[in-house]
């Protein structure tokens, strides 16, 4: 069945063309909207929360490089990147102090009773407004912790307001909570596709619990450990609750080798079982922007350190083998759990939309170019040339996936982890993909305990790398290892495929020959001079180099080892580089305000 969008979308759609109107900013003041003519009526209420809408769309699927994690590497500037190869202050980062959305929530909820409707109408969009505050403020404690709390508009003669310093983190969250229990108390249960509804909420209260419960835990410079199981309960009793509610299960037809990848490139998720919410796209109303860059060479591209932490097809680990870190890239994927080759193109993966890859299309032979790890990312990637297809696409926001892994985890760390909440919950992700169960008691992996030194439990190690690779690539990882305290791992430079030295490779896994590596001081031959495989087709040549050096290619030694893709990363400054510094120029206006820290 064809996706329609809701009228609250439509709604959302209309007011960004009605908004550059001349005729519209003729009824209502261009700066902001005039409450005596506004807020009257349910269609009022729709126009102006609808405004408020902000899920992610293609950007979710480069997002792990893009927030910096483990996940990916990024060519471009980063705001952690550039914090941890210089010596950052408050006059150097200068993002994210904007309360402009604050504002415009806190008026709606100052207004919403003036429309004539009936209070149960009433109390569900105030609770749309308190989901949108929730968010914003969580959003604002991650990056500050302590920030000043505000839920009225403030006026410009109000100096206690304006003029008021950061709140505890503690009475900022209380707040945030009061506002997500509000909204799923009173959010509607039953919304058009496309619209919040009532148990996304609770979804998103559970996310937001499991990361204040886990920040708390493992940060001890805030002081509030002891307060930590009081949002892992809360994490657990949700994420419990919905999955108690059996509106949802994991999307699953029967096809291991291909049911994962298709819940990021479907044209329709708006009856898809798995999809607690979804951003809908509909081609020529509100087209999905998904774009060539997620597949690569633009500024991120996958890493090698989390293609190791794919296990064995056999449930084994990937590590456990002696020669892992040699592995080249053919090998890299034999026998592995089927979630790999669904998120990384593939030896004899077909590349369709080819956009400004030079060699065109056809069975894809791995681009190498200086900087990048040579690894490529299909997982979001609409492989077609066929515009409307592209553009239908719809992204999965909020899956179910992440209910039962937030349920996993909250278990795990108070402690109560029972083979039945496995069996319920990670162990169902893997029977979709076709892989061996967890069982407690699983052998403890020392290459996980590495990342993770604060955690002496196996279960909980293998949630965690069963979470890293369920919602690869979707944006999570960047705040999992916040919360984790587990930044030193941004450390490590993001490596790429292994080359054991100059000469030939087969990239496609055919064992035919597809790509020569020559020493950065020899000259590419052109034309018909370059080498031809055993198929009559030209070899694909690079020169091979030290980073920084001249070659296309930069590998660890020069002429062997793994794909480079920046020479430093710097260093993570525990606990300060958590947090973020107020902007000078906003301590500056307002002296109250004061650093933590250490900023």
């Amino acid at each position: 069945m064809k996706k329609h969008l809701s009228l609250s979308c439509i709604i959302a759609v209309l007011f960004l063309f009605t908004s550059c109107n001349d005729e519209f900013l003729d009824r209502f003041p261009e700066t902001q909207i005039g409450t005596e003519n506004f807020f009257n009526t349910e269609d009022d209420l729709n126009l102006y929360i609808n405004n408020l809408y902000s899920f992610p769309g293609g950007g979710m699927y480069s997002a792990d490089g893009y927030a910096t994690s483990d996940n990916m590497a990024n060519t471009g500037n980063t705001e952690l990147k550039t914090m941890m190869v210089t010596n950052p202050n408050a006059t150097t980062i200068q993002g994210g102090w904007n309360w402009n959305r604050l504002r415009t929530i806190n008026l709606f909820l100052e207004n919403v009773d003036k429309a004539d409707v009936p209070a149960r109408t009433t109390a569900h969009f105030e609770g749309l407004a308190r989901y949108f505050r929730a968010t914003f403020y969580m959003d604002m404690v991650k990056r500050y912790s302590d920030v000043p709390w505000y839920d009225q508009v403030i006026e410009t003669g109000d100096e206690d307001a304006l003029f008021k310093d950061r709140d505890p983190r503690s009475f900022v969250v209380d707040r945030i909570f009061e506002d997500f229990q509000f909204a799923a108390e009173n959010v509607f249960e039953s919304q058009p596709a496309g619209a919040i509804h009532q148990l996304f909420v609770k979804a998103e209260m559970a996310r937001a619990a499991l990361y204040e419960g886990t920040f708390r835990k493992y940060h001890p410079e805030l002081g509030l450990e002891s307060s930590a199981n009081d949002f892992l309960q809360l994490a657990r009793d949700l994420s419990k609750e919905i999955m108690d509610s059996g509106n949802y299960s994991i999307y699953n037809t029967g096809n291991p080798g291909s049911d994962y990848y298709n819940l990021f490139v479907s044209g329709d998720l708006t009856g898809n079982p798995e999809i607690i919410f979804t951003n809908i796209s509909q081609d020529e109303l509100k087209n999905s922007g998904n774009s060539i860059t997620i597949f690569g060479n633009y500024e991120t591209s996958p890493s090698r350190d989390l293609l190791q932490a794919y296990l064995m097809q056999d449930g084994s680990y990937y590590t456990d083998q002696a020669d892992y870190q040699t592995k080249q890239f053919v090998e890299e994927f034999e026998n592995r759990d089927p979630r790999l080759s669904q998120t990384y193109a593939f030896p004899g993966w077909e590349l369709i939309r080819t956009g400004t890859y030079a060699q065109g299309g056809g069975i894809y032979v791995q681009q190498l170019n200086k900087n990048f790890s040579g690894y490529h990312q299909i997982k979001g990637f609409v492989n077609s040339t066929n515009q409307t297809v592209v553009n239908d696409v719809d992204y999965p926001v909020l899956r179910y996936a992440e209910v039962l892994l937030i349920y996993a985890e909250a278990r795990a760390e108070l402690n109560e982890l029972t083979q039945a909440d496995l069996d319920a919950t990670v162990n169902i992700l893997r029977d979709r993909v076709g892989m061996p169960h967890l069982m407690m008691g699983v052998q403890l992996d020392p290459v996980q305990q590495a990342r993770f030194p604060m955690v002496s439990s196996a279960e909980l190690l293998e949630i965690r790398r069963e979470r890293r690779i369920e919602l690869a690539l979707e944006g999570y990882r960047h705040d999992d290892l916040m919360r984790w305290a587990a930044g030193k791992l941004l450390e490590a430079e993001p490596e790429g495929m292994y080359f054991p030295g100059l000469g030939k490779y087969d990239l496609t896994g055919d064992g035919v020959e597809d790509i020569i590596l020559i020493d950065e001081g020899e000259t590419i031959p052109s034309g018909e001079n370059k080498e031809l495989n055993s198929l009559g087709v030209p070899l694909i040549y690079y020169r091979a180099s030290l980073p920084d050096a001249t070659g296309g290619v930069y590998l660890e030694n020069g002429t062997s080892g793994t794909v480079q893709t920046i020479n430093e990363r710097g260093t993570f400054v525990e606990p300060k580089y958590y947090y973020r510094p107020i902007p000078a120029n906003q301590v500056s206006v307002n002296p109250n305000l004061t650093q933590i820290m250490g900023w």
